[in-house]
């Protein structure tokens, strides 16, 4: 179990510190290509991680997968408590590591610092709807390609990996894009202010996303409810 949890946190903080590093370093997603760059970061890290910790953990690296794979009966409960604190503490290391590059020199930096999730006033509904859409997406394709009997088996990472750009690439005007609680807490701890306020928006909308992604993960497989 230690080394799974072990897996499950150095995987989350590769996937903040490559994926909320590209959105510093690229000053946001203030156009296609820091867009796309974005994107790639948190996909291509999901495929990383996948090969690199797939076998020990499953490499979840994200509390809604987690929480989807606990819902469909692959993992025990104290299992999945102990998955999504190793990788709320990967993804905090992740953040800090960001912080120590930002404010240990002068890098030309652009719209964020942390790499933090938010959305626009007035657009409360849009994003809460955008963060459960996204993460149902996102969940469901990890449930269905790591099935056990019809599952994509070594494909899998790099499905999943691309699934990631995909939302990405949709998502990252409305939110910058969650689909995953980890990655957006840990940022929003070194932001504070309005990250922090609307922080509850990027837990709540991926969780129930990865609820409704077990129901028809259960619905298509012919699993019990």
């Amino acid at each position: 179990m230690k080394k799974k949890l072990l897996a499950e946190g150095v995987g989350t903080m590769v996937l903040v510190l490559m994926g909320c590093g590209a959105a510093v370093m690229n000053g946001g997603a203030t156009s296609v290509a820091a867009t796309l760059t974005i994107a790639f970061a948190f996909g291509l890290s999901v495929v990383a991680m996948a090969y690199a910790i797939g076998s020990v953990s499953g490499c979840h690296i994200n509390p809604a997968i987690t929480l989807g794979v606990w819902l469909c009966g692959r993992m025990k409960g104290s299992e999945a408590v102990g998955y999504m604190s190793a990788q709320v503490v990967g993804a905090i290391t992740g953040s800090a590591i960001i912080w120590l590059l930002v404010h240990g020199g002068d890098l030309p930096l652009g719209a964020t610092a942390t790499g933090a999730n938010s959305y626009a006033a007035g657009n409360l509904l849009p994003a809460l709807i955008a963060e459960m859409a996204f993460s149902f997406i996102f969940v469901f394709v990890a449930l269905c390609a790591t099935d056990p009997q019809h599952g994509a088996g070594n494909l899998a990472g790099l499905a999943i990996g691309l699934t990631l750009v995909l939302v990405h690439i949709v998502c990252i005007p409305i939110t910058g894009t969650s689909v995953n609680p980890a990655r957006s807490i840990a940022p929003a701890l070194f932001e504070g202010g309005a990250a922090l306020q609307q922080l509850w928006v990027f837990i709540i909308g991926p969780f129930v996303g990865a609820v409704i992604a077990s129901v028809a993960w259960k619905t298509f497989s012919g699993k019990p409810e």
